[in-house]
């Protein structure tokens, strides 16, 4: 099966809770349909560089999923009815990087590089 990494951004007036629990319906419904999540990180509420749909922060959730074409084009039509999430989108990946993303890798390192003496 085809590696995905997708990312989705949902609206800045919803709870964590409720992000939580979207990403957790992404994860049902692809285990149902055959598929597999590796990953689901929570980037948490971030601000965007424009404005979309009258928002300028977003809560950023990444999963990693191993999946059949068909499957995905079945999520992404669900996410585009949520009126929730405001973007989202897949990318098809060989193989998924070992370890955090980016993002978090970069705010792991912010939190140890923190000033001890100020």
């Amino acid at each position: 099966m085809p590696n995905y990494e997708h990312t989705l951004i949902a609206r800045q007036d919803i709870t964590t809770a409720q992000v939580e629990a979207i990403a957790e319906e992404l994860r049902t419904f692809i285990e149902e349909s055959g598929g597999k999540v590796d990953k689901i990180e929570h980037w948490g509420l971030r601000s965007m560089a424009y404005k979309v749909r009258k928002n300028r922060k977003g809560h950023y959730v990444l999963l990693n999923i191993e999946a059949d074409a068909p499957v995905m084009h079945e999520m992404e039509r669900k996410l585009r009815i949520n009126e929730d999430v405001l973007r989202h989108m897949t990318i098809r990946v060989e193989e998924f990087t070992e370890g955090p993303s980016a993002i978090l890798a970069k705010r792991e390192e912010r939190k140890r590089r923190s000033p001890a003496g100020r």
